[in-house]
Formats: C-alpha cells, sequence, structure tokens
C-alpha cells in the first residue's frame, strides 16, 4: 500500500531495457566483456519487453521488419494500384482471359505474350450496361454468374462451337489403320481374294 502512494501521477511505466556496457578505452578485459555482454544486449524480434515490442538494432533486422511493413503495390505512376490475393477462381478467371484467343473464332486478340505466368498487378471491376442497351446487348439475370468461366461454360453458342473444335481435332488425331479393313462393298471381295493369293 505505501508502494502505491509513494507512486508519482501521472505515467509511471517505463520499459526495462537492457543496459548497454560502456565502452571504454584500450582495457583488455572490456572487449571480452562486450562480447559476453553482446548475447544478453540483443532480443530476437518476436521477442516482447514488458508487453511491447522493441525494434531491433540490427540494420539488416530493421530493413527487413521495414519491407514486411511496406504494402505491395505498383507505386505512383499506376496510383498504389495493390497485388490482390488469388483465389481459385480468380485464377480460373486469368488462365481463361489469357486464351481467349482461341475462345471465339470471329474476333482477334492481341495475345498477351509467350509468358504463361499469371499477372501479379491487376484490378476487377462489373461492367455496368446504360439504360439504352436494355434490350440489344445486355446479359440477363439467367446469364449472369459468379465467374467468367461460369459464364462462358454456360454460353449455348460457345458450347457448340467447343465440341464442333474437339470433333475435328479426334477426327485429326484417328488412328487410320483400321480404315482399310471396313466393308466397303465390292472393294472387300477383292482385297480378300488379294490376301487369299
Amino acid at each position: 500500500m505505501s508502494e502505491a502512494a509513494a507512486a508519482p501521477i501521472g505515467l509511471s511505466w517505463a520499459p526495462k531495457l537492457p543496459s548497454l556496457p560502456a565502452a571504454g578505452g584500450g582495457k583488455k578485459g572490456l572487449g571480452t566483456d562486450l562480447s559476453a555482454h553482446g548475447s544478453s544486449l540483443w532480443k530476437p524480434g518476436n521477442e516482447l519487453v514488458d508487453g511491447l515490442f522493441v525494434a531491433p538494432r540490427d540494420p539488416r533486422k530493421v530493413n527487413k521488419l521495414a519491407r514486411k511493413n511496406v504494402k505491395d503495390t505498383t507505386g505512383k505512376g499506376w496510383f498504389d494500384m495493390p497485388a490482390p490475393s488469388i483465389t481459385p477462381e480468380l485464377k480460373k478467371d486469368l488462365h481463361i482471359l489469357q486464351l481467349r484467343h482461341v475462345m471465339d473464332p470471329k474476333r482477334h486478340f492481341k495475345r498477351s505474350g509467350k509468358s504463361k505466368v499469371l499477372p501479379k498487378y491487376f484490378q476487377i471491376g462489373t461492367v455496368i450496361e446504360p439504360a439504352h442497351e436494355f434490350w440489344s446487348s445486355r446479359l440477363t439475370k439467367r446469364e449472369r454468374k459468379t465467374t467468367l468461366v461460369d459464364e462462358l461454360l454456360s454460353d449455348q453458342k460457345l458450347k457448340n462451337y467447343r465440341m464442333g473444335k474437339v470433333r475435328e481435332i479426334q477426327e485429326t488425331r484417328k488412328p487410320g489403320g483400321n480404315e482399310k479393313w471396313k466393308n466397303k462393298g465390292r472393294q472387300t471381295f477383292k482385297r480378300a481374294k488379294d490376301r487369299r493369293k
């Protein structure tokens, strides 16, 4: 009780920091003391002093902490656009956008480049149609989906085009070895006669 009454009014808490050893002149005994105290001076960043974080004294550690705290953005030239967190749905949408030149035969898109790496900085928006496009080029509620991939998979024209492309590729890659033995009217009798000879 007497200690509580003796405490000054106001801020009575002070962090308990380790004391720095006095750097003396040229004494040999002090050099060994500094190395011995050096281990007690440095505390890792995850240790707290009296419940508070104290910044490390090592400049390399300070720079590492500063790099962690800086937000990952494109910079002032691109209005500090942040790098979004990539979810599996978003990853599928980005892959579809990279393959958009394959999806529609009648539209030509400039290729995004040879690299298959997904972009790091991008933004996603929602297209809001103006009132005059209500009947002409508007997606109905039934056609609207949550992701771009779902929207493309539900499109009937695109589905027919995809199925035609799949059939075309399958016909080109079908083995042709069995084709010559199929029954084709009178020609099979000739082949059978040739085989008997």
